[in-house]
């Protein structure tokens, strides 16, 4: 049996579109995402198949991500092992995104240290993980945010805190470090706080609700940002904040 269920939407694919293909075993599970997707993500060639055998027909096309569902699997799954290493071996130009059950560090961090660029937790909102597969569609890595609890234990922000950091995170005694370059000047607790909502396209007021901050120390923190990435509006510093790669982690300023 084809690996497809709309194999006739396959025949009218058109050669010039990158796709953006859903693995997920359930039909009616990968059928929501694909209308979802079909109708936030323009401009993609949005197809569903239900393993990863069904990439064989996309071979020489431009497969621009890869979402794969794991359930309630661990990393280390011999099922996942095989499915993210024929992903790697012959769609490496394709960036990978899962979906799993587990919200746990461990299972996140394994996903990262896997070459996985977005890694979608099930108890998110929708509009966050259109947000994050929007950003590793444009050469970014997703996934929640590892904090260090009262009790110094690392645990995991709330389903609305997640941050979308530019390269692999390196995870230092339960923190996030992001990776800018050399020159980029640091930046406080709060204003990288600013900075992750600036990152999820939220405006001023939802921002200043979001951190419990007035709409004018907002805008305030948004104007430091800007300086120190050297930008001359909100867009370009997420932009020349997410294009950080290849520099040393982000040093923390005391506030």
């Amino acid at each position: 049996m084809d690996d497809f269920t709309n194999a006739a939407e396959l025949a009218q694919v058109t050669q010039k579109s990158p796709v953006l293909a859903i693995i997920e075993q359930h039909v009616l599970a990968r059928t929501c995402i694909l209308n979802i997707l079909k109708r936030e993500l323009a401009g993609f060639e949005i197809v569903e198949m239900a393993t990863t055998n069904g990439l064989s027909w996309f071979a020489g096309r431009d497969i621009r991500l890869i979402a794969l569902n794991i359930g309630d699997k661990e990393i280390t799954d011999p099922a996942i092992e095989v499915s993210l290493a024929f992903i790697s071996e012959f769609f490496s130009q394709a960036s990978v995104a899962l979906l799993s059950n587990r919200d746990d560090e461990a299972t996140i961090s394994a996903a990262m240290q896997r070459g996985v660029r977005g890694f979608f937790p099930k108890s998110i909102p929708v509009e966050v993980a259109i947000a994050g597969l929007r950003l590793v569609l444009a050469g970014a890595v997703y996934r929640p945010l590892p904090i260090v609890g009262q009790n110094g234990a690392p645990g995991l922000m709330s389903r609305s805190e997640h941050l979308d950091v530019p390269e692999l995170p390196s995870i230092q005694g339960g923190v996030t470090a992001l990776v800018p370059e050399r020159t980029m000047v640091d930046l406080t607790p709060r204003e990288q706080h600013v900075l992750e909502a600036l990152q999820l396209g939220l405006p001023n007021k939802l921002i200043a609700v979001r951190l419990n901050l007035s709409e004018n120390t907002v805008k305030m923190h948004i104007q430091r940002i800007m300086r120190k990435c050297s930008a001359r509006n909100r867009t370009e510093a997420v932009l020349r904040w997410s294009r950080r790669t290849n520099a040393f982690p982000l040093r923390v300023q005391s506030s």
